[in-house]
């Protein structure tokens, strides 16, 4: 059997990344094993499975056959633990490539989400397995999200110092894509959007695209996390891979036309 002929395992294809993961895949040529926890409807060159990546359960079927795994399943928490577990059966099945995303600043920033981020990249990169991990800013989706939940205050908070590099989700899937079907590359360039904002830029950005106006009252962030936010360490500012699409280019998609 082919390397081209086996399926390529997709953790959390059924999430924002994943939706757009798969179908290029398939434009690829390639066949989809898609893992989530609740399995899901066959189509044509894709089959789902259930696993539990948490609990470690149904994995070792999961990567029966499989070459290359591109893990992009992730919660709020646990995604060193479940990567750890996923690690373990792909050592056992014999995976020649392990792709994961992962978050700028995972190494930096003094949070958990970031930390088990940072976890799950040493659990494979010491795994003993040829790996290839992206680092990737904040989609356009969460901050769509964050931006939707402050707009509903009377005011606006305006974290001083906090800025983001927004990336559209369809160009981290792209790149993904393009790495999965590569050869094993170690830690590759970030991948960030094409323009920084302050979170009160993106606020104001989602407020005038559904012709909305709200106060803005300028808050510090404390502590370290602040800190570090204010020197930046979130952001690539040199050396990283760039997405096409502006945090504009997505409002007019998804709400301006709306």
């Amino acid at each position: 059997m082919t390397v081209a002929s086996t399926p390529v395992l997709v953790t959390g294809g059924t999430g924002t990344l994943g939706r757009l993961v798969v179908p290029l895949l398939r434009e690829a040529g390639r066949t989809v094993r898609v893992l989530s926890r609740r399995g899901g409807d066959p189509a044509d060159g894709v089959e789902h499975v259930a696993a539990d990546l948490r609990k470690g359960e149904g994995i070792d079927a999961a990567l029966s056959g499989v070459d290359t795994v591109l893990h992009l399943a992730g919660g709020p928490k646990g995604d060193d633990e479940a990567t750890r577990h996923l690690v373990r059966a792909a050592q056992a099945a014999g995976v020649n490539h392990l792709v994961y995303i992962s978050v700028i600043g995972a190494d930096k920033l003094p949070l958990g989400y970031f930390r088990a981020k940072l976890g799950a990249e040493r659990a494979i990169s010491d795994s003993g397995i040829p790996w290839t991990t992206l680092r990737a800013a904040q989609f356009h989706d969460l901050a769509l999200t964050v931006v939707e939940k402050m707009a509903k205050l009377p005011v606006v908070p305006a974290p001083g110092g906090l800025r983001w590099q927004p990336v559209d989700a369809r160009d981290v899937a792209v790149r993904l894509v393009e790495l999965a079907l590569g050869r094993p590359a170690g830690l590759v360039p970030d991948l960030t959007g094409p323009k920084v904002y302050g979170l009160d830029d993106l606020s104001r950005g989602y407020l005038e695209a559904r012709g909305k106006h709200r106060m803005t009252l300028p808050v510090r962030m404390p502590g370290k996390v602040g800190r570090a936010y204010r020197a930046g360490e979130n952001l690539t500012l040199e050396g990283a891979s760039v997405g096409q699409r502006t945090w504009e280019d997505f409002l007019a998609e998804r709400v301006a036309a709306a």
